[in-house]
Parts: structure tokens; C-alpha cells; sequence
């Protein structure tokens, strides 16, 4: 059975501006259920951050959560994914380059939704697989 990412992949995608602090992020994020927010300067979209960065890149550095700001610990580099990839090429994308999620975008790419890692393995899996 051929999975497409839109059936996997999350469509919720929080935005926060590039200077909100870090607790503010851990806040929403806990707020939303989710664990990553799209990261911006101004109009357009500057990395993302994940609850793993703030714990690792922040909290295990000692830097006050309520002061670093997530442009100062986000990853810059975004990859997108379109939504009728298959599962099985998101996750060969996330191998070939080392990340756990991909933002997922429309054929305009507009963003969609996120696919992590954790959305693939929560998929059902077929009895004849």
C-alpha cells in the first residue's frame, strides 16, 4: 500500500517570530500538543525549532530560557517535501539528510503541514506487510 505524506503529515504548523523566548516556545508548544514551531523573520519563514533543540541546543548549554530567543538556536536549514510525495521518499529525504521532520508544501510551495519521524511510525501498518 502506497502511503502519501499528506495522509501521515501534521497540519498544524505554529509560526513564531524569530525573537519570542524560549519558555514562551515550550509554552505554546505544550499549549498545542506539538513539537516544533516554524521559526520567522518578518514575512518569511527563517528554520525551525523543535522541543529537542531547546533541551539540547539551550536548557543542556545553560542559557536562560526566558532570554535566548529561538533565532538564536534554530536550524536554518528548511526542508520541504511535497504533500504527494510517498511516506517512503519523506523518510529517504530525512536519511539522506539527518533530520527527523520535513515542513510539507502544496505544488505552489505553500506550507501544509510538518512530517516528523513520529507521524511515520504512528501510521498503521498492513496485516499482508
Amino acid at each position: 500500500m502506497v502511503r502519501l505524506v499528506a495522509d501521515a503529515m501534521t497540519r498544524q504548523v505554529v509560526y513564531l517570530p524569530e525573537d519570542t523566548p524560549l519558555d514562551e516556545a515550550a509554552q505554546a508548544m505544550r499549549d498545542q500538543g506539538i513539537g516544533d514551531v516554524v521559526v520567522t523573520h518578518g514575512p518569511t519563514m527563517a528554520g525551525i525549532v523543535t522541543d529537542r533543540d531547546i533541551v539540547v541546543r539551550a536548557i543542556a548549554e545553560h542559557l536562560p530560557p526566558a532570554t535566548t530567543r529561538l533565532g538564536d538556536i534554530a536550524t536554518r536549514e528548511l526542508i520541504m517535501i511535497e504533500q504527494s510525495a510517498t511516506v517512503e521518499e519523506a523518510v529517504q529525504a530525512m536519511r539522506n539528510r539527518g533530520v527527523r521532520r520535513l515542513l510539507v508544501c502544496d505544488a505552489d510551495r505553500k506550507v501544509v503541514g510538518i512530517l516528523s519521524l513520529s507521524d511515520v511510525a504512528l501510521l498503521p501498518t498492513s496485516a499482508a506487510a
